[in-house]
């Protein structure tokens, strides 16, 4: 009997181990249909074009289609709410930038961005500090001189409480500086009114403002990368000016909270792929933008320092 007991254990054990390793895990299971992809905004817009072009290019790379969900309102987070009920499973994921930090910082909405697990930052386009033809400065140095001695003097076209304000206000910050803020709904609108000598500077970017630089009506004074841009190679870094600023609209891909991080290690490892392919790159470029791939942690680490920035600068952003 004794022997018939160890028997009967040790067939149990056998069939445990085969069942172990016969049975696929979740993530080895994952994932087995379409992804859906929540973009908060409407069609055409900046992030609906540059997240669409992840969806069209993701299949390969991650093997299931991913299907693009516009729900837009309430800047951005209508959409975002959506997606926060959705199950944690792997099968919604939507997209973030700097506009959710600032919304959540002046008490817009009480969404956050770690109110989801952030999977993979994707794009990038950086941002410029763009001036009129004027007498009174010419560069950044001459800009920062004429700043300190004419207080709030300099009008400064932003998007109200919105990312373009949050960056003016970071320069304001790290130089020591005090604009007189003009909010214009779009960066087009901003752009078009320095052009006509309405406002002396503004947040722009290389698709709304280089024909105007080239053109000699407009003047880029810095860049918000961390390397200059090779559209813009004369242009300093806000880093080579002495502040290691990051002026971005980051563009990053989250899930809601609780997903299993064996089913998040996949897709961050299909848009790291994605992000190396050269049709992708291409197709991001075109539209303005560029790839500047960040997985889990680095993005995390990205969206922590920038929530302290914002943080500081919250009374000044309040609309």
């Amino acid at each position: 009997m004794k022997n018939c007991s160890i028997s009967m254990k040790i067939s149990a054990a056998i069939i445990t181990l085969a069942t172990t390793f016969a049975t696929p895990s979740y993530a080895e299971a994952y994932p087995e249909h379409a992804v859906e992809f929540i973009v908060p905004w409407s069609p055409g817009g900046g992030s609906d074009t540059l997240m669409r072009l992840i969806a069209n290019n993701a299949e390969p790379f991650l093997g299931v289609k991913m299907p693009i969900i516009n729900m837009p309102g309430a800047g951005g987070t209508v959409g975002l709410r959506e997606t926060s009920r959705r199950d944690a499973d792997g099968y919604t994921i939507s997209q973030i930038h700097e506009g959710l930090l600032v919304a959540t910082e002046t008490g817009i909405t009480d969404i956050a961005w770690d109110d989801f697990e952030p999977v993979a930052l994707m794009t990038s386009s950086p941002q410029y500090l763009v001036i009129g033809i004027n007498e009174n400065y010419s560069n950044f140095e001459e800009f920062v001189s004429f700043a300190k001695s004419h207080p709030g003097k300099i009008t400064m076209g932003v998007t109200l409480a919105g990312v373009p304000h949050l960056h003016a206000a970071m320069i304001e910050q790290a130089f020591g500086l005090q604009f007189k803020y003009v909010g214009y709904e779009g960066t087009g609108q901003r752009v078009r009114a320095l052009v006509g000598g309405n406002l002396d500077a503004a947040i722009g970017d290389v698709s709304s403002s280089k024909q105007f630089v080239d053109n000699g009506d407009l003047i880029f004074l810095a860049v918000g990368s961390l390397e200059r841009m090779d559209e813009t190679p004369d242009v300093p870094t806000l880093t080579e000016l002495g502040q290691n600023l990051e002026l971005n609209v980051t563009r990053g891909i989250v899930v809601p909270k609780g997903t299993p991080i064996d089913v998040r290690k996949t897709l961050e490892v299909a848009f790291e792929k994605l992000s190396k392919d050269p049709d992708y790159i291409k197709q991001t470029n075109n539209a303005g933008a560029n790839v500047g791939f960040r997985g889990q942690e680095e993005y995390k680490t990205y969206l922590r320092t920038l929530q302290k920035t914002v943080t500081s600068l919250s009374a000044v952003l309040a609309p």
